[in-house]
């Protein structure tokens, strides 16, 4: 039995106590029975009164509780559809206390989320908005009256930050570029005129409208004011490229530069006028020494000749270099040749740089083919020898790179020009092949030469038995084995009788006839090969010469010991020969 049931049974027996003690009361008192009916009666009138009044009470709470209950259900649907939540589902089997207790708790922690959830919208959008104003940009898609979602609310952070970024990231656009214009207008000597120009150098960073549009026109500002200042930079070099070679010609003193220097670096308004101004003055100095200044370009234009590599008839083709007449049209003619030569040079310079590379690079290998016949080289303990050779090994290897690159590059100034490219009057690359030519003959000549020298110590041997010694090893120290010598028969030569080999030196003549027509032969020993290469000459004749000159001799030796040993009279051998 529930407690309550117990404490309303006991509530029925203290009635019925307090009924009986009434009664008690009554009939001691003395009361008749209609007065005690009437008591009675107001008794249970009082009883039921107050039964009736707290029954309503009672009734009203849970009329209440109904009351609450549907409109929190209400609110909690509501709520759950602001809040885009799943519907709010019940406990079964709960009484009506504890199911508006639970709903009312739903409802009472949805109000807080919502609550929450409008706050950070409200923040979000008073950022968002300064945001857009700094950018003068459009405001988050979000609406600030309802309720948004955690997703939505993700999204505006995340826009937040990127619109936070971009800010700071314009910003440093923007007081880099600052810096940038306001360096060029001091270097242009220039102050803001229109009110753009104005709110970029005078007002406040902070309150700069860092729009798209306002960056594009920073980045245009910046643009012309550079353009103007790369304009007043080149025409400040070129004042300075005037004045710097109208000092040389003029051969102004050092410290009359030196004064002037200032202006030789900066390119300020105030350096352009100054530039001007001496411009000025150094064309009336030089209108007044017009022979010196003459002579100086005509120095320049013989150093872009031997660049140019320019041949005698295209010097002799500018007439006025050779005039005597110093005036004003001859100087004006010397400088549009100058003008003309150096655009000539730095528009083929590469052309021109790769010729010169040529050429030093064919005088150092012919050096190193010079240096690789001479006997003295091989007396160097410095490793010369091993570099020398390292480096014309990849000279010969470079040399025809290079010139199959030059090649190409003339290919193309030809079809530019329309004509030929000469250096020193003379097609390069016939240049290079009569180079390569001249280069082979004289191989070929020196190896005819050693050819020679070694037939005649051979005819000499032959005829007067010179001993021609093989050089032995080298041992090592420390061997004590005894050298092994192998003796030949000396060979014995008629003690009289008028020169022998007649029949040789005559061969020996027409071979050496045969080698003048190649080269003639130098104090040193050497052969000079002639300049042109195109003489009429055959190397395979030569050739062929020597095998009928080794030929006859072989057969003259050989007659010479066979009449040797049948000839009466006694030979003195000579000393025996030890190899």
């Amino acid at each position: 039995m529930r407690k309550s049931e117990v404490l309303a049974a006991e509530s029925v027996a203290c009635l019925n106590k307090a009924l009986c003690r009434l009664k008690d009361i009554w009939e001691e008192i003395g009361i008749p029975e209609d007065q005690r009916l009437q008591r009675t009666n107001v008794v249970k009138n009082h009883i039921k009164g107050l039964l009736d009044m707290m029954i309503t009470e009672e009734e009203s709470l849970r009329t209440r509780l109904l009351s609450s209950i549907e409109a929190c259900h209400k609110q909690l649907d509501t709520l759950c559809l602001e809040l885009q939540l799943p519907p709010f589902e019940e406990e079964r089997g709960v009484t009506m206390l504890q199911q508006e207790k639970e709903i009312r708790t739903q409802v009472e922690m949805l109000v807080k989320e919502r609550t929450q959830r409008m706050q950070q919208l409200k923040a979000l959008t008073e950022r968002d908005q300064d945001l857009c104003d700094t950018l003068c940009s459009d405001p988050y898609a979000l609406d600030p009256n309802a309720v948004p979602s955690l997703e939505q609310l993700d999204g505006f952070r995340q826009h937040i930050v990127s619109q936070t970024t971009e800010k700071e990231r314009r910003h440093a656009e923007f007081v880099g570029i600052k810096r940038q214009i306001i360096l060029c207008m001091d270097d242009l000597d220039q102050l803001p005129e229109t009110s753009f120009e104005k709110d970029i150098i005078c007002e406040d960073q902070e309150a700069f409208c860092l729009s798209k549009d306002n960056i594009a026109s920073l980045k245009l500002l910046l643009g012309q004011l550079e353009e103007r200042k790369a304009e007043n930079q080149a025409v400040c070099e070129a004042h300075r490229e005037k004045i710097q070679e109208l000092w040389d010609r003029l051969q102004v003193p050092q410290e009359e530069r030196e004064l002037f220097s200032e202006h030789m670096v900066a390119s300020k308004k105030k350096n352009l006028d100054a530039l001007e101004a001496e411009g000025r003055r150094l064309m009336e100095l030089k209108r007044l020494n017009m022979r010196n200044v003459t002579e100086a370009i005509r120095s320049e234009i013989a150093v872009l000749w031997e660049k140019c590599f320019f041949s005698s008839d295209q010097q002799q083709a500018f007439v006025p270099y050779f005039s005597n007449d110093f005036t004003e049209q001859l100087l004006g003619l010397h400088e549009a040749e100058i003008l003309r030569l150096k655009q000539h040079y730095e528009e083929h310079k590469e052309l021109f740089e790769g010729v010169q590379r040529w050429e030093e690079s064919w005088r150092l290998f012919l050096e190193l083919e010079k240096k690789a016949t001479d006997p003295s080289r091989f007396t160097n303990r410095g490793g010369n020898l091993l570099k020398e050779e390292k480096q014309k090994a990849e000279l010969h290897k470079s040399l025809p790179k290079l010139e199959k690159k030059l090649k190409a590059q003339i290919y193309v100034w030809e079809q530019e020009q329309a004509r030929e490219f000469l250096v020193n009057g003379q097609k390069f690359l016939q240049f290079v092949e009569e180079q390569w030519e001249l280069h082979r003959i004289e191989k070929e000549n020196e190896k005819l030469e050693r050819q020679l020298k070694k037939s005649k110590q051979i005819e000499v041997d032959m005829l007067y038995g010179t001993a021609v010694r093989t050089p032995t090893k080298r041992r090592f120290l420390g061997t004590t084995t005894p050298s092994k010598a192998r003796k030949v028969p000396s060979v014995r030569t008629p003690g009289r009788s008028k020169p022998p080999l007649a029949g040789l030196q005559e061969r020996n003549k027409e071979n050496m006839g045969q080698v003048t027509g190649l080269g003639v032969p130098l104090q040193s020993g050497g052969f000079k090969t002639l300049a042109s290469p195109q003489r009429n000459f055959s190397i395979n004749s030569v050739a062929s010469t020597y095998s009928e000159f080794a030929t006859g001799l072989i057969n003259t030796v050989i007659e010479s010991v066979q009449s040797s040993e049948t000839s009466p009279r006694p030979l003195t051998p000579r000393a025996s020969q030890t190899y």
